[in-house]
């Protein structure tokens, strides 16, 4: 029982003592609860004050901003107003003016409209004064004044007739004179002359025959076949009394060239009519075509030049009927191509590159149509086109200083030009002139409208000029005659007198099938 006493006794102590400790923590606990919540409402109201003050400072900041934005948009809008106030004064002040001006203008039109009215009436009367003097001149002449007119154009007439004549007078008188210095200079340089072979073969070849009973063939009926063969030709054919021989005159020499191939080959086979004449002169035009692209290979193999644009070797081979001064060009050409290449040996240089700008310094001269260029520009400006090396086309370019020398080879080019035209009887720059001239005249005369050729023959003094008859009717070719000799006497100088001739005909041609 004591035992049992004591395990209750023990129990209900444990019990008491769990709930008087169980007392205390709660007391304890409640009493903590109540700190914290006393701190926690210390605290937020501390930071709601803060929030207060922050909330006031912001709110005073932005009305600040506001007040600043408010103001400038009031001190703009007042110097907005300020402007308008402006322009509205500027423009009041101009609708015045304007006003002004217009009622001006109105003063202004009514005392013009006055002074018309003036005019117009003094008009009227000077009119009227200038219809009575007519009228009285009439009654005191006892001439009308169509009469009058007529009377005055005719005395006009006499007047220019007789000035002409004056005109054709002068001419003649001057043409006398200096017809006598022409032959007094002609008998000068004949007698000058040493190497008179070289002068002929210039400007005329010599076409043998077998008899003179040819020639008659060679004429035609009433000319026409002599006139056949200069038309196609440009030559001028000089039938005379020379025993065997027909001479050809023109001063280019494949147009030369041209004409004796043709009639050699017309005189052979024996069919000599304008038909024929025009197929065989077409025919020895692209023979003689052949003939230079073969000249210019045969050229280029003679001189051990390799790898020539086939451009450049026909243009090469035309030198062979181009002359420079006198001097013929291929042959002045191969010569200063051999001395470019001893000169180029002597110092060492490149002596293939120096043979060929040798042989190419002068291809500017022989273009196909008549160029504005210096013939050496023109010739650089062909080897840069055909792929020539840079030191050739300087070479071609600077002969003449008209480009500056960037190689060597080019002053010895320009040395060893110098030493073929120098010798004594290589060149004559008359015969260049005389070229020149002749080249001019035709360019004239092709510079007109319908003009299809134009030959220059007789040494200068006549031009031939041959016209579409479609373009050109009858009445219109004596005025292109007049016109090309009267530029021809303003822009040109030449000796004499040059006669301009215009050949217009009708050709039919159709074909039977």
């Amino acid at each position: 029982m004591d035992v049992m006493s004591i395990i209750i006794g023990a129990v209900v102590g444990f019990g008491v003592g769990v709930g008087i400790a169980y007392g205390l923590i709660k007391k304890s606990i409640q009493n903590r609860s109540q700190q914290i919540i006393k701190d926690a409402e210390a605290d937020a109201e501390v930071i709601k004050k803060e929030k207060i003050v922050q909330a006031k400072e912001k709110f005073l900041q932005l009305k600040l901003e506001h007040e600043k934005v408010i103001n400038e948009r009031n001190k703009k809008i007042q110097e907005q107003e300020n402007r308008a106030r402006q322009k509205e004064q500027s423009l009041n002040h101009k609708l015045k003016e304007v006003n002004k001006k217009e009622h001006d203008l109105n003063s202004l039109k009514g005392s013009l409209n006055q002074q018309n009215e003036i005019l117009a009436k003094k008009q009227e009367e000077v009119d009227k004064l200038k219809q009575k003097i007519v009228t009285d001149l009439e009654k005191i002449s006892s001439i009308s004044q169509e009469d009058a007119k007529a009377q005055l154009m005719e005395n006009l007439k006499d007047e220019a007739r007789t000035g002409a004549m004056s005109y054709i007078k002068d001419i003649t008188e001057e043409a006398k004179i200096n017809a006598n210095k022409e032959a007094k200079r002609i008998v000068i340089q004949t007698i000058q002359r040493v190497a008179a072979e070289h002068a002929i073969e210039n400007s005329v070849s010599v076409f043998n025959i077998e008899s003179d009973d040819i020639k008659g063939r060679i004429i035609g009926r009433e000319g026409r076949n002599i006139r056949a063969i200069e038309a196609a030709t440009g030559v001028e054919i000089i039938v005379d009394d020379t025993p065997e021989a027909i001479i050809l005159s023109c001063f280019d020499p494949v147009r030369r060239e041209v004409a004796r191939l043709a009639l050699h080959q017309l005189v052979t086979d024996g069919r000599i009519h304008p038909a024929r004449i025009e197929e065989v002169v077409a025919k020895t035009n692209k023979s003689i075509n052949e003939e230079i692209i073969e000249t210019g290979k045969r050229t280029c193999i003679d001189l051990g030049i390799h790898g020539l644009h086939p451009e450049l070797i026909r243009i090469v081979g035309r030198m062979k009927y181009r002359s420079s001064y006198g001097q013929n060009l291929l042959q002045h050409s191969r010569e200063v191509a051999n001395l470019c290449a001893i000169m180029a040996a002597e110092l060492g240089l490149n002596v293939k590159l120096a043979k060929r700008a040798g042989l190419l310094h002068d291809i500017g001269k022989v273009p196909d149509e008549e160029q504005e260029l210096p013939h050496a520009i023109l010739g650089m400006k062909w080897a840069e086109k055909y792929g020539e090396k840079a030191e050739v086309c300087n070479a071609i370019g600077a002969h003449h200083d008209e480009v500056e020398m960037t190689s060597l080879i080019s002053p010895i080019v320009q040395v060893c030009d110098a030493i073929s035209g120098a010798r004594p009887g290589a060149r004559r720059e008359v015969v260049e002139s005389y070229i020149q001239r002749l080249k001019d005249l035709e360019s004239t005369a092709m510079s007109y409208d319908g003009v299809t050729k134009a030959y220059a023959i007789q040494a200068g003094r006549e031009l031939r000029v041959m016209v579409e008859s479609e373009k050109v009717p009858d009445e219109k070719a004596n005025e292109l005659s007049f016109l090309i000799s009267q530029q021809i006497q303003n822009e040109m100088t030449y000796p004499g007198q040059v006669k301009v001739t215009v050949i217009r005909e009708m050709r039919s041609v159709n074909y039977a099938k």
